[in-house]
């Protein structure tokens, strides 16, 4: 039986993709792929996607039965990724993932997505919680990168790539983007949409030959290629206050209403006249055919010739 702790809050049960993240099992992310693998079941049946689990349900991965000991203390690890390794824990589809290049002895899994032909800075937890506070746009978290283009950065580039990209369907945020050398430049992003960088430069006709990872928030890059840290405790306690007004679901969009004229309809009284309309004009006569309006300043008909008139 699993820790009743994790169930206390949910009475209809936890959506199984939460409750492997909460167990540290693997992020939300790598759980919905496990879930459309059909390598998760619940009670020897096949999970679906938003399926939920209860506190006596025996859930297993890949046919093994996962632990119900208690839940380990948490790891929070730095990485300097090199080119090459891949962001996945899924050791039966990727050789070359990056569970099995770091080798610990506990279950990590990463903090979103370092493209294989990317390299630096990456963070590994068994914290399934963190990992969506830290990932998703709508908490407006930092994460820093050098870039190295075919071409020279001149400004209007800089300008372009700050001012919001049209790629895949949608415009990239607002972001800062830095000169750094004739083929190098500095961006701090939000958001993680797939391959961004790369697709923003190539919006502009520029080509990315490298890309490095050098901060995500206050964690930054300080170790060689290939080598790996744990994060120190003033770093995690940093981290926890910046992440303490983050949600694990995104932030709820709010629409503003429009707001609504009151009603002042008021009903006239039985049997009283119609009250004559103010400014009302002569029967005749059509809109601007009043001999005053040729000499009204404030006349559209005169705003459009410059404001003169002649009279007739």
């Amino acid at each position: 039986m699993w820790p009743k702790i994790l169930f206390m809050a949910e009475k209809q049960g936890v959506r199984i993709n939460k409750f492997l993240s909460e167990i540290g099992f693997c992020s939300r992310r790598e759980a919905d792929q496990l879930l459309r693998d059909q390598r998760v079941t619940i009670n020897e049946k096949v999970a679906q996607l938003g399926a939920t689990v209860s506190y006596n349900d025996v859930v297993k991965v890949d046919g093994d039965i996962l632990s119900a000991s208690k839940k380990d203390k948490p790891i929070y690890i730095a990485l300097n990724k090199p080119i090459g390794v891949v962001c996945t824990t899924d050791g039966k589809r990727e050789r070359d993932n990056v569970v099995d290049f770091i080798g610990h002895d506990k279950r990590i899994f990463p903090i979103g997505r370092l493209d294989k032909d990317s390299d630096g800075l990456l963070l590994l937890t068994n914290d399934g919680d963190i990992v969506n506070k830290i990932l998703r746009a709508g908490n407006q978290h930092d994460k820093e990168y050098l870039v190295t283009v075919n071409k020279t950065v001149n400004s209007n580039f800089i300008k372009g790539m700050a001012g919001g990209v049209p790629i895949l369907g949608t415009t990239t945020k607002k972001c800062e983007v830095e000169y750094v050398s004739r083929n190098q430049f500095r961006i701090v992003l939000k958001q993680g949409l797939n391959r961004q960088i790369r697709r923003m430069c190539q919006h502009f006709g520029y080509e990315v030959k490298a890309l490095t990872r050098i901060r995500i928030m206050n964690i930054k890059l300080d170790m060689p290629a290939g080598k790996w840290r744990n994060l120190k405790d003033h770093e995690i306690d940093e981290l926890n206050e910046m992440l303490a007004a983050s949600s694990s679901l995104g932030a709820a969009v709010q629409t503003k209403k429009k707001k609504s004229k009151p009603d002042t309809f008021k009903p006239r009284p039985e049997g009283s006249a119609k009250p004559e309309r103010k400014g009302k004009r002569p029967a005749g006569k059509g809109k601007g055919d009043s001999k005053d309006a040729a000499f009204n300043p404030k006349s559209r008909n005169l705003r459009k010739l410059g404001g003169r008139g002649k009279r007739r």
